[in-house]
């Protein structure tokens, strides 16, 4: 079987995309959106300097350096790929796929106006590697910040690991 992908452009409004499976997600923040103790988005102060994604249950954030149309591609395998070589940062992290749905939006995009995909359902390890790249063959809103590829690589996992930085990037590193 081949690896499913899906290659798109988001507008990272205030500097993030998500990726979510939707509906365990709305089910999860019903119950602890109100939770004080818990930060938006999983955007916690070492978030935002070190590992640059958030993580919530069954949701990953993935913080952009730009405020701007951003380029990911998506890639469902079947088991853990080779790491990016020209990769400037990689972080992994669980993402809780029950549903097999998963839906990418933004500050700025509804799920329903966002890309899609359907990956298997159940526990997969996610990567995301951010790698260097020349701006999209579209017009953006010329803003500051390095241009990345946002590569998302997902593979079934057979047991939680929490977060882990493979590659850490310069910090400060966006803008």
């Amino acid at each position: 079987m081949a690896d499913a992908s899906l290659k798109f452009l988001i507008d990272a409004d205030h500097g993030q995309f998500c990726v979510q499976d939707l509906e365990p997600y709305d089910t999860w923040m019903a119950e602890h959106a109100t939770d004080p103790d818990l930060p938006p988005a999983g955007w916690t102060e070492e978030a935002v300097h070190v590992h640059r994604i958030g993580v919530e249950p069954h949701s990953i954030s993935i913080g952009t350096a730009r405020d701007d149309l951003v380029e990911s591609l998506i890639t469902v395998h079947a088991s853990a790929p080779m790491t990016e070589p020209t990769a400037e940062h990689i972080v992994e992290a669980d993402l809780d796929a029950p549903t097999g749905q998963l839906a990418v939006s933004s500050p700025g995009v509804l799920p329903e106006d966002g890309p899609g995909m359907t990956v298997p359902a159940e526990l997969l390890r996610a990567r995301v590697s951010y790698v260097p790249s020349n701006p999209p063959a579209v017009d953006t809103n010329g803003g500051p910040g390095d241009h990345f590829l946002y590569r998302i690589d997902l593979w079934p996992a057979d047991q939680a690991r929490g977060l882990v930085v493979l590659k850490q990037g310069p910090n400060p590193w966006a803008g």
